[in-house]
């Protein structure tokens, strides 16, 4: 609203007015507005909470070593940073950009599916909260909509990036074709041109291989939200551990979003050119501002949770926002932890599953999802189950584990980013 306001206002000559034109002063000015609405209002709403005696009832102490001091917690935090990431997007976006649009629907969607969630648990005192498969209806759903709306709409375009090479082969610059575009192309690291074509996967169709490239394409999109969300879900288990790994990764999709929306920096980069992708910047920095304040409350000790509402948006959001911007196939590197979390989970089922069928009670590691695995000793393990891998013997303190998966998440980030430049 106010960057319309303000560019209506520099037709007047209203001094300052033209800084609101400027991308760089609204994501700033979006970053400090979010982490100041959610330090201010998370203080707020975690004293409403505990007032209304929505607070964590149950821990499971076998399984978290510390957890049976964080009952009474209050949970729902996720509320906080809906809240502080709309609050400065619908201030400082532009609102009839088609990507900042999906971006606010999925935080709104995936925010509902989340409290909903949340709320079966604590006010229903059902721990299992909304059952599994209207959890990834409501996941496929978001998914669908969002990799429809991309494939019809007519402003979800791109210029895409050509090497113009020598005689003898030696390529020595990359330029854009001049008109936009509906493409089915998406970046992939490591390879010369950094593009892959849904359509020429779908080549034995025929005539068809265009129609069949949009159906896979929107196939994707569906897959990548629903894993992600489950990612991060998965993820927080421990006090400030998903908010870091996903401000850390914030940082590294805004970059994707900035040099994808600038032509010059798409060239250098030898990545295609995303028209709008700039409103993309506000959000994220609005994204990564509500998730550093409310690590403010959320780093150990926890004052407040942030419970399915936080988690399954968060990851709405990193899985959305890589669509957009066709980086969705750089998610396994760039989200390396929310991907080992859930290959945990599957893998110790599986494990479990083969051991039932052959009467041998076993498991892979201690505990899934792996961070789960690092705080729990030997002692808390059930005898009677043999153990494939049982290290580290010795629990380790969250707060620890927590840094170090932040770590890991820095380096992944990285090597996201520099993987442009390696082909």
């Amino acid at each position: 609203m106010l960057y319309y306001l303000f560019r209506f206002l520099e037709q007047f000559g209203i001094p300052g007015s033209h800084v609101w034109g400027y991308i760089s002063f609204r994501a700033l000015l979006a970053l400090i507005l979010s982490l100041v609405i959610s330090a201010w209002f998370g203080e707020k709403f975690i004293k409403f909470l505990k007032n209304k005696q929505i607070t964590e009832t149950q821990r499971d102490a076998k399984i978290d070593p510390f957890g049976v001091n964080k009952i009474g917690v209050p949970s729902m935090g996720g509320i906080i940073i809906i809240v502080s990431i709309l609050l400065p997007v619908i201030l400082l976006g532009r609102m009839r950009n088609i990507y900042l649009i999906l971006m606010i629907v999925t935080t709104v969607w995936l925010g509902f599916l989340g409290g909903l969630d949340d709320y079966i648990k604590i006010f229903r005192h059902n721990k299992e909260g909304l059952p599994g498969k209207f959890k990834i209806v409501g996941q496929i759903s978001i998914g669908l909509i969002v990799g429809l709306i991309l494939w019809l709409s007519p402003d979800a375009k791109i210029n895409e990036n050509l090497a113009i090479q020598k005689q003898n082969g030696t390529e020595v610059a990359v330029k854009h074709r001049p008109e936009s575009v509906k493409s089915l192309k998406t970046t992939i690291p490591f390879l010369k041109g950094h593009n892959l074509d849904y359509a020429d996967l779908m080549s034995f169709c025929g005539e068809y291989k265009t129609a069949a490239g949009w159906i896979l394409f929107v196939l994707m999109t569906i897959l990548v939200v629903t894993a992600v969300s489950n990612g991060a879900n998965l993820n927080d288990g421990m006090d400030g551990m998903c908010a870091g790994n996903s401000a850390i990764i914030g940082v590294a999709l805004g970059i994707f979003a900035y040099v994808s929306s600038h032509i010059e920096y798409a060239a250098y980069l030898n990545i295609m050119y995303i028209p709008g992708s700039q409103e993309l910047v506000v959000f994220l920095c609005a994204f990564i501002g509500a998730l550093v304040g409310f690590l403010w409350y959320n780093s150990y000790p926890a004052q407040v949770f942030m419970g399915d509402t936080g988690s399954l948006t968060i990851g709405g959001i990193i899985g959305v926002c890589a669509v957009i911007i066709h980086k969705e196939l750089m998610l396994p590197i760039l989200c390396g932890i929310f991907f080992v979390e859930s290959l945990s989970v599957i893998l110790q089922v599986y494990y479990a599953k083969w051991g039932t069928r052959h009467g041998v009670k076993q498991r892979l590691i201690k505990r899934a999802p792996l961070h789960d695995t690092f705080r729990t000793t030997d002692d808390q393990l059930d005898p009677n189950i043999k153990y494939l891998f049982k290290k580290p013997h010795k629990a380790v303190h969250e707060s620890k584990i927590t840094i170090r998966f932040w770590i890991v998440t820095i380096i992944l980030a990285a090597l996201a980013i520099i993987t442009l430049k390696i082909r």
